[in-house]
């Protein structure tokens, strides 16, 4: 009897010691902050996976791609999602103080997408098109195929937004290209809320984004919609990678170890598969695409240096 109880008592200790051990687990949480395309193309989705996998909680902050560096990079996040890479000094092209001692790793592929609202009877725009039209080139719909009225060009503030700055890279090779605009908005969401509303507008968002969003249409670039296939294979031309944000070092060593284990599972088969079940393109399925998205960013770094050189030599000045 004694024995029994003895056995008893150990197998409740033990039934203790695996409930203490899962809650533990349950209540680990890894907090996010990033731009909204890099969360709408795969990662709520990716987190309810991983959580159920884990029991390891994502916890979701907004802001945008820069805060998504940033943030990491001062550890006031443990993770971040960014759609641009971290920004060059154009004097050194060394990476600026404010982005330096993260991680990037490329987990995925997004296109820019350019939106309209949903009657507008326009369907597809070329590259070039899209070069005149935010320098100002183009200002009527009937220049576009369309009706006879203006466009009501929608641009982000600044010129560090993943959108902006990828649009600026890859139209332009030029990251500091001016851009001509109808109006200016602060981020992505209510640029994508007032195409819904305005007949007249355009502008340019990720397709992650812009797939969801009712009310508005997507264009064909030159041809080509950007859909799994044509930016899998490179035929969708505004294409970018999309980047997991880790800290070098953290200051929780044991926050820094699950970080690492979600940016794997991830990288691994069943974060690849929540990456296809959405229309996201997992970054290992198109690898070349990065050789040509690599060479758009080295031309766009060097003209931004070569500016610099100009304005630094006596008489000269930046090209604007």
């Amino acid at each position: 009897m004694r024995k029994f109880i003895v056995m008893a008592a150990a197998g409740t200790l033990a039934v203790t010691i695996m409930t203490s051990g899962m809650e533990a687990q349950a209540s680990k949480k890894l907090v996010w902050a990033g731009c909204g395309i890099s969360k709408s193309a795969f990662m709520k989705e990716m987190a309810d996976a991983y959580k159920k996998k884990t029991g390891v909680e994502v916890d979701f902050k907004g802001g945008g791609a820069t805060k998504g560096i940033r943030e990491v990079a001062n550890n006031k996040v443990d993770i971040g999602g960014t759609c641009r890479h971290v920004i060059d000094n154009p004097d050194t092209l060394a990476t600026v103080p404010e982005e330096r001692r993260v991680i990037l790793t490329p987990v995925g592929w997004d296109a820019l997408a350019v939106i309209v609202h949903k009657d507008n009877p326009v369907d597809n725009i070329t590259l070039e098109q899209v070069r005149q039209l935010y320098l100002g080139q183009i200002t009527n719909w009937k220049q576009l195929g369309g009706k006879d009225a203006p466009v009501d060009l929608l641009v982000r503030k600044g010129k560090i937004s993943g959108v902006g700055r990828t649009l600026r890279e890859i139209v332009f090779t030029n990251y500091d290209q001016d851009f001509y605009a109808t109006k200016v908005l602060d981020s992505t969401g209510p640029l994508e809320r007032d195409v819904v509303k305005n007949p007249n507008a355009i502008g340019m968002t990720g397709i992650s984004s812009a797939r969801r969003l009712k009310g508005a249409k997507v264009l064909k670039l030159n041809g080509k919609a950007p859909d799994y296939d044509n930016i899998k294979n490179g035929e969708y031309l505004l294409y970018r990678p999309l980047y997991m944000v880790s800290a070098m070092e953290a200051k929780d060593p044991e926050t820094h170890r699950e970080v690492k284990k979600f940016i794997n599972f991830v990288l691994g088969p069943e974060g690849k598969a929540v990456m296809r079940s959405v229309g996201t393109v997992p970054y290992e399925d198109a690898i070349p695409l990065w050789l040509k998205y690599l060479d758009q960013q080295n031309r766009a770094l060097a003209r931004m240096q070569g500016k610099q050189l100009l304005a630094n030599k006596p008489g000269g000045a930046a090209v604007r």
